[in-house]
């Protein structure tokens, strides 16, 4: 039954069910238009919240390193206390000055050490303070985010639930309307031009002595073999397939209760 459709359809048959297509296609359209920039939204700022969870996880990972040097620097200077009080009691029983200015070396040895230990330790401990500051900001934007993102993704999710539906049916009926035409060589080049034209529109109607959108006029040998309906007719200028005012109107009227 298929294949008889497929070989006795007319051009005219042809050029009502390429409009017909071209309405289900135009209201897929508008449905995903209603979604607008909201899919690369949401996937915008599921990306911002990755890179800011990257460095909210390197800055804290900078902060757990600059506390473990504090710790170790802090228990440097213990063991450098350690060695001081060590050296000092020796010092009281030496038996020359050679030993004397020996164990001196070695206390001046730990109190530099100290003193490098200390300054390493102001040092990691502002590290520490303006990590905090640059963690908490990004935390809090981070927060920000996702409650931004959480708000999206239920506008998206509200969008899609409304009209999946009615998209899955024109999706049918685009697939139906596409074997009932039966010419991939025609399909082929409708769906060309669509992704070509700005409005997305393949098959347009002549209105007042041109093709709609368009500012240049049709030569009426041309209008009537167009109203004719004996051949598949192609503007010059944007490569549109082109159909009659009257073609246009009676399809409109004839989808219009199909696609409420």
């Amino acid at each position: 039954m298929a294949k008889k459709t497929l070989t006795t359809m007319s051009v005219e048959d042809k050029l009502k069910a390429l409009y017909d297509l071209q309405i289900v296609d135009r209201r897929i359209d508008e449905i995903r238009n209603l979604r607008g920039e909201l899919p690369l939204e949401v996937k915008d700022l599921e990306d911002e919240i990755a890179g800011l969870s990257n460095r909210v996880e390197k800055i804290t990972e900078d902060i757990k390193v600059s506390k473990q040097e504090i710790k170790g620097h802090k228990l440097l200077i213990t063991t450098c206390e350690e060695k001081m009080t060590k050296y000092t009691d020796q010092q009281k029983n030496v038996r020359n000055n050679r030993e004397f200015d020996a164990i001196a070396k070695e206390v001046e040895y730990q109190e530099l050490e100290i003193e490098l230990a200390k300054k390493h330790i102001g040092e990691f401990e502002e590290n520490v303070t303006a990590k905090s500051l640059i963690l908490e900001a990004a935390e809090e934007k981070m927060t920000e985010r996702k409650s931004h993102l959480e708000f999206k993704q239920g506008e998206l999710e509200g969008i899609i639930k409304e009209t999946e539906k009615e998209e899955k049916d024109l999706m049918e009926k685009t697939d139906a309307l596409g074997l009932a035409i039966g010419d991939e060589r025609l399909l082929k080049r409708y769906n060309q031009i669509r992704n070509k034209v700005l409005n997305r529109l393949a098959v347009v109607s002549i209105a007042r002595d041109a093709s709609t959108g368009s500012f240049f006029t049709i030569p009426p040998q041309r209008q009537l073999e167009i109203a004719l309906r004996k051949k598949i007719m192609f503007d010059e200028h944007s490569g549109r397939i082109l159909v009659d005012a009257e073609l246009a109107q009676e399809r409109e009227e004839a989808m219009a209760s199909s696609i409420a």
